[in-house]
């Protein structure tokens, strides 16, 4: 392991010291200031931020250094310790953190977040640290930067069942520069730990394949030791710390009052006399009261160099998920400099990923049934420059890791998120697997961008836009095999010279009676309902909205023109196409009639020829049911 030194002489010691208490100092200040946070975790931890830092490659000028060793805080609410320390430490201005923490419009937020300099990952829901610290860990590999990656945690979390996925996943990928952190102070909010849910950490970790050691928290020398040893193992370590809640002030010590309790003015004030530091909150207040919050600055997201290929153009019918597995396979080959990573859950098979991992084996990554860690990890390995496409079925890549995409949300991650088996389609596995909510999902996370491809061909242009592009994006796909698209001359639409547009609606059809606008799996079938009902004299026009959360606008004022649009999808009918379609009604002004059809309740199994039929959203009965409306207006 590299460090900047190799012993602590007594002057470090002494040094380090006095930085430890100046810190302890300022955690209480900013939260007696702001009357909340998480004093008592924060002053037992402090000891380990520091000396850690005193040892570690990093830069405060430079807080961006590509060849710095990556320090993930799990336990977020430990944020004082974080601003206080890294003030200290000159990566921001220290009396900036104590009087604006907490403060609306700053970036000391309650707990840790991006936005402050030297903050690498945004954290709140206890458990994901672990996870993206395998994601940093494994970037620092496939780009050869020799660094550590350092993840401090609470003991409290270790309960959470996404830690065991995550030592599992690095003892598996040999990820040796990666140290975890336990701040092992055996309290939290609801008193003991072994009291609240008795756990064997120590065990866990080395039933998993990790090197443990365990050392007095507060003691320099010993998380010197320790860190040294951490780093020149040739597997993951886990250092358990142990501390005291409250460290530094006799009265808060191994009280879990403290985790989550600021003291008041009088109780502060007790405590500072304690430490031997200055009271001088009122200087604080003042601050705080001069704070004016600044604008954030808009994130420029550029192309990306990536070398896209051209169309693999089809006749033939198939599915959308094969267009996935052979165009991304077809990017890395055209690609082999420039780290593109594919994860996986156990669905090889399905979802497609068997051909990328046989052009690009070192940059495919088998998580097995570990959705939780697989996409908090993806996203932390696309906050380091590479393009990280995380493939799973619908109802566990997008409904049981909602959580963890809205923390990557939060950190501004950059990723591609490939779900297949969305919508009725998915068919025989029943209700449990039927993904009928990913628009309205992921219409609540601000970053993401959604985009539903129509057919194969359209799927492979798809994906070689969005490898090309910075962000995070959901690609959502059924599961059959489906007609290509041809315009009414029977050339195919999405063909080699077709360009997709993010937000622009695909014309397959014109017409001036109505208009039906469709997205993803339902879209070939709205072709055949629009040719049935053109040979009985009805002129629907078809629209192709495969940006559902983008609606086009230009495209909506030419179908409400009209006076009759229905919306066509196999996702809930609440809250997807046709909702959005409504909103963008009102939003625009237009006066229009509007039909939603789609899925209003939970579903049954059965091949998915049969579960549209059952719902109504098959060829036959669209015709019919578009036909009687359109006669009684």
């Amino acid at each position: 392991m590299k460090v900047k030194q190799q012993t602590f002489s007594p002057e470090h010691q002494k040094e380090l010291q006095k930085l430890c208490n100046q810190a302890r100092g300022a955690i209480l200040k900013m939260t007696s200031l702001a009357a909340s946070g998480h004093p008592g975790g924060s002053m037992s931890t402090i000891d380990l931020f520091l000396t850690l830092y005193h040892m570690i490659e990093h830069d405060p000028k430079n807080p961006k250094l590509e060849s710095r060793d990556r320090v993930v805080v799990s336990h977020g609410h430990i944020a004082p310790c974080v601003y206080s320390g890294l003030g200290l430490l000159g990566y921001l201005p220290l009396e900036d953190a104590i009087s604006q923490f907490r403060l609306a419009g700053s970036i000391y937020e309650g707990h840790v977040e991006p936005d402050v300099p030297g903050v690498e990952w945004a954290s709140g829901n206890l458990g994901q640290g672990l996870s993206a610290g395998c994601g940093f860990a494994l970037a620092s590999k496939l780009k050869e930067i020799n660094n550590h990656v350092f993840v401090l945690m609470g003991d409290g979390e270790q309960q959470k069942g996404q830690l065991s996925e995550a030592r599992r996943f690095a003892v598996k990928y040999n990820l040796h520069n990666l140290i975890g952190i336990i701040d092992y102070n055996k309290l939290q909010i609801s008193g003991k730990i072994n009291d609240v849910m008795p756990q064997n950490i120590k065990e866990n970790y080395i039933s998993d394949g990790w090197n443990a050691l365990e050392i007095d928290g507060h003691d320099h020398d010993e998380i010197f030791e320790a860190l040294l040893e951490a780093g020149n193992s040739d597997k993951p370590t886990v250092i358990i710390a142990h501390t005291q809640m409250g460290k530094g002030v006799s009265f808060m010590e191994d009280k879990e009052k403290y985790h989550g309790a600021a003291l008041d003015e009088e109780s502060l004030d007790k405590a500072l006399q304690e430490l031997q530091i200055e009271n001088d909150l009122n200087y604080y207040k003042r601050l705080r009261e001069q704070f004016k919050p600044c604008e954030p600055s808009a994130v420029q997201e550029e192309d990306l160099n990536l070398n896209t290929g051209f169309p693999m153009v089809t006749a033939k019918k198939t599915d959308n998920r094969s267009a996935w597995g052979n165009a991304i396979a077809n990017i890395a080959e055209s690609n082999s400099d420039i780290p593109i990573v594919v994860v996986d859950c156990d669905l090889q098979g399905s979802v497609k990923t068997k051909k990328f991992e046989e052009v690009a084996k070192d940059r495919f990554f088998q998580c097995g049934i570990m959705e939780h860690h697989a996409a908090t990890m993806s996203g932390a390995i696309s906050k380091e420059g590479l393009q990280v496409f995380f493939a799973d079925f619908g109802v566990f890549g997008i409904d049981e890791t909602y959580n963890q995409h809205r923390l990557n949300d939060i950190n501004k991650t950059n990723l591609k998120v490939i779900t297949t088996h969305v919508g009725l389609d998915v068919g025989e596995d029943g209700k449990t697997h039927q993904c009928i909510d990913y628009i309205s999902l992921f219409q609540n996370l601000y970053g993401y961008r959604i985009i539903v491809p129509a057919d194969p061909n359209q799927t492979d242009h798809i994906i070689r836009y969005v490898a090309n592009k910075k962000g995070n994006y959901l690609i959502p796909m059924g599961r059959s095999k489906l007609d290509i698209i041809t315009k009414p001359d029977g050339e195919i639409y999405f063909d080699e010279h077709y360009c997709f547009s993010y937000g622009k609606a695909d014309k397959l059809r014109d017409g001036a009676t109505a208009a039906l606008m469709v997205m993803g799996t339902l879209a070939p079938r709205a072709v055949q309902i629009s040719d049935i009902l053109r040979e009985l004299g009805i002129k629907l026009a078809v629209w192709n909205i495969s940006s559902p959360d983008a609606i086009d606008a230009e495209a909506l004022q030419e179908a409400a023109q009209s006076g009759l649009i229905f919306s066509y999808e196999d996702h809930n009918v609440n809250t997807g196409l046709g909702t959005a379609v409504a909103n963008a009604l009102v939003e625009n002004r237009l006066q229009c009639e509007l039909h939603k059809f789609g899925v209003d309740h939970y579903c049954c199994s059965g091949k998915s020829d049969d579960l549209f039929k059952f719902y109504g959203l098959d060829v036959d009965s669209m015709v019919d049911s578009i036909s009687k409306i359109i006669k009684k207006t």
